[in-house]
């Protein structure tokens, strides 16, 4: 099968690796040709990928010429640009090209999610979200992994699913488009919030409760726009957001710690110097939620302590101190509350 790879960051490059030893035929593509020339002369991304090599017939290129002749395209670019690189795909991509997408994002302004903008984008073709717990650096290591491939075409879901599953990746289907892309986006900002609490030294119980109430909130969010609460407990949601707050590989989580440490959020993105979904993301979510009338406290919290300036101190107490609760109240009981 061809494969092609929109995005030379380190999740494009560790599925072309993975696709690769699998036996399929691979492009990766990048904008970029400062990094095209870096990744053809010296086959790995030692910044993002220490050790990994890009095996030589792995083509590399900025060029779209050869996308019309794939049986499969991924985009692996940050959200910010996948409208765009969707752009460059039309009238290029033959009618019926599965798309994978694996950004984790929302559209800022239009609030839609990645799938939602590459059927806008790319009418002609079939969408597949793929999302699940899938650090890159241990994707390319092969270290058992496990992700959940959703599509409103069960055609195209089994395809990804077939195309990509190995020894050390297991794909698992779903319907539930929604909910798997407001899981992957959304827990980026607990993510955050969970290196915030390393960052100031809390302890375990606190960032548990942090984890757990933040999958809360996400899935009342969710759940309003039309997802199904099921898919919150899944790959896509808890299973998510328990790696990406806990993990070392975690941008949000390392973003989380700089600012829980002190630093303001502009150095702390400089340190990071990649893209921290979770940034953008708070700002996005917590417009959206008081658009839907969903209460969010921590992403609320979030985005108030990145773009307001809001004391950290204060905003645990501020969280801390919220009105008594029992926590099985149902989800239509918060929507419209403080």
């Amino acid at each position: 099968m061809k494969i092609f790879v929109m995005g030379a960051g380190s999740f494009g490059i560790s599925l072309a690796v993975m696709a690769h030893r699998l036996g399929h035929t691979l492009t990766l593509w990048s904008p970029f040709e400062s990094e095209v020339n870096q990744l053809y002369t010296n086959r790995a991304h030692p910044k993002l990928l220490p050790g990994v090599e890009i095996q030589q017939n792995i083509t590399i290129t900025d060029d779209l010429e050869a996308v019309s002749d794939q049986d499969m395209i991924i985009v692996a670019t940050p959200s910010f640009a996948v409208r765009e690189t969707a752009k460059l795909l039309r009238g290029r991509a033959k009618p019926g090209t599965v798309v994978a997408c694996v950004a984790k994002g929302l559209e800022a302004d239009s609030y839609k999610t990645l799938s939602h903008i590459l059927c806008e984008e790319l009418a002609q073709c079939s969408h597949v979200a793929l999302s699940g717990p899938s650090h890159a650096e241990e994707v390319v290591k092969g270290v058992p992994t496990t992700v959940v491939a959703a599509s409103a075409s069960r055609e195209a879901a089994r395809f990804v699913q077939d195309a990509l599953s190995g020894e050390a990746l297991r794909i698992y289907i779903s319907d539930d488009v929604l909910g798997v892309e407001l899981g992957g986006a959304l827990k980026n900002v607990i993510a955050l919030a969970a290196g915030v609490l390393d960052g100031l030294g809390s302890g375990d119980n606190t960032k548990a409760a942090l984890m757990t109430r933040g999958m809360a909130e996400i899935a009342r969010l969710g759940v309003v726009m039309g997802a199904r609460s099921e898919t919150f407990a899944g790959l896509s949601g808890m299973g998510d957001l328990i790696v990406t707050c806990s993990s070392e590989h975690s941008r949000n989580r390392r973003f989380g710690i700089l600012v829980g440490q002190g630093h303001s959020p502009q150095d702390a993105l400089a340190q990071v110097g990649m893209t921290v979904e979770g940034y953008a993301c708070a700002k996005v979510a917590w417009e959206l939620a008081q658009k839907q009338g969903v209460v969010m406290p921590i992403t609320e919290q979030v985005y108030r302590v990145l773009y307001e300036g809001k004391d950290l101190g204060q905003a645990v107490r501020d969280l801390m101190g919220r009105p008594k609760r029992h926590e099985s109240e149902e989800v239509w009981l918060f929507s419209r509350r403080d």
